[in-house]
């Protein structure tokens, strides 16, 4: 089975970027999570990136992922309307070097 990944756009609040660093620093590490990483893209924009074992892993921790994003929805500014505040994709891993 190969690798998947996970990856989550964010846009937080001028007021909240350090309580969502703190969120983000705080997140269980899920069964099947090889790796995670957040990544700061611009003016409080991050990207969140996950790799692992499998996509079973990733649709297993699922539920919990969301229910951790759930807790920070308040903190995190519109991305667009077609959007809203996250902009998530997933797949498999095709280059791993």
């Amino acid at each position: 089975m190969s690798k998947f990944s996970n990856v989550v756009r964010f846009k937080v609040k001028p007021e909240c970027v350090d309580d969502f660093l703190k969120h983000f620093s705080d997140l269980p590490s899920y069964e099947g999570l090889l790796s995670q990483i957040l990544i700061n893209t611009g003016a409080q924009k991050y990207c969140g990136v996950g790799l692992w074992e499998s996509e079973d892993a990733v649709v297993e921790a699922r539920p919990a992922m969301i229910a951790s994003l759930d807790m920070l929805r308040h903190m995190l500014d519109q991305i667009s309307p077609e959007m809203g505040v996250t902009d998530a994709v997933s797949g498999p891993v095709v280059v791993d070097r």
